[in-house]
């Protein structure tokens, strides 16, 4: 099956800039995976995402989405149509003063029949989790809850893929489950290509999918387990691991044998346990 994006060489930079924001990167995202972006501040992956639907266009190399390549603005809207974008501030998305009008707000700008534009509606704020909550005033809500409007928002538009910018920087434990559910649900529920820019290790782990960013270049791709295992590579990339992965690193540095892709608590007392038995 063809990818559903695919970047060649990609390279951005911001007006003046002494060096790029992006540096010659190049992958495929697979259709309906789940794909974490990891990486401290500055290291590229917000550029990157929007890159992905052509909020940003290229200075070199080229993004291709479903074929359509990012720099023809005759394509843009197909383009935004198939890859649907989320940013970290839920407040900077929500336009209207009742949850179910900012859903429609797209489908309706889109010239969506009203019969669909309800179906759709609907079956977004149930998908994150908002329906009963249809009537409310987005400013009334936590941010946890805005972000998942938010969500929403895209959604109603049917896109094939949904792009998180740092959806959950601003907010809450609480909120960040909340986020992270939903865009669980999502990859559950209709099998959509995700895409998650982060700088939380914890939301990269149920990914099909690492990718990890610095300097505007790719420094690591692979499964979170693998990637993850490469406690020093990462160090040195000036990011951690989890503390599970930075556990079982430690006390193999003091005479255990353990492996370093037991990610979860569950897993992680497993891999103690089952050592301290063969001992």
């Amino acid at each position: 099956m063809d990818p559903i994006i695919k970047l060649e060489n990609l390279t951005y930079t911001y007006g003046d800039a002494a060096s790029p924001a992006l540096d010659g990167v190049s992958l495929e995202i697979a259709r309906g995976s789940f794909t974490a972006v990891l990486g401290h501040n500055g290291s590229g992956k917000s550029t990157m995402a929007k890159c992905l639907n052509g909020i940003l266009r290229p200075t070199g190399g080229r993004v291709l989405v479903n074929g359509m390549d990012t720099a023809d603005e005759s394509r843009l809207l197909d383009i935004r149509r198939t890859v649907g974008m989320v940013f970290q501030n839920p407040d900077n998305q929500i336009v209207a003063s009742v949850v179910e009008d900012d859903v429609a707000f797209a489908p309706e700008n889109l010239g969506v029949p009203s019969a669909e534009i309800r179906e759709r509606v609907d079956a977004a704020l149930r998908c994150v989790g908002m329906y009963d909550y249809r009537l409310h005033a987005p400013h009334l809500l936590s941010g946890g809850q805005k972000q998942r409007v938010a969500i929403a928002g895209v959604l109603s538009m049917q896109p094939e893929c949904i792009v998180l910018d740092e959806p959950t920087a601003m907010l809450d434990p609480l909120g960040r489950a909340e986020v992270l559910a939903a865009v669980e649900r999502l990859r559950r529920e209709r099998g959509m290509t995700v895409v998650l820019i982060t700088h939380h290790m914890s939301e990269c782990i149920n990914a099909d999918r690492l990718i990890v960013m610095s300097g505007g270049r790719v420094a690591a791709d692979g499964t979170p387990r693998a990637v993850f295992s490469q406690v020093e590579r990462m160090r040195a990339e000036g990011l951690t691991v989890p503390e599970t992965t930075q556990l079982l690193h430690e006390l193999n540095a003091s005479g255990f044998d353990l492996p370093l892709d037991a990610l979860s608590v569950d897993e992680c007392a497993d891999a103690i346990a089952n050592f301290l038995k063969k001992d």
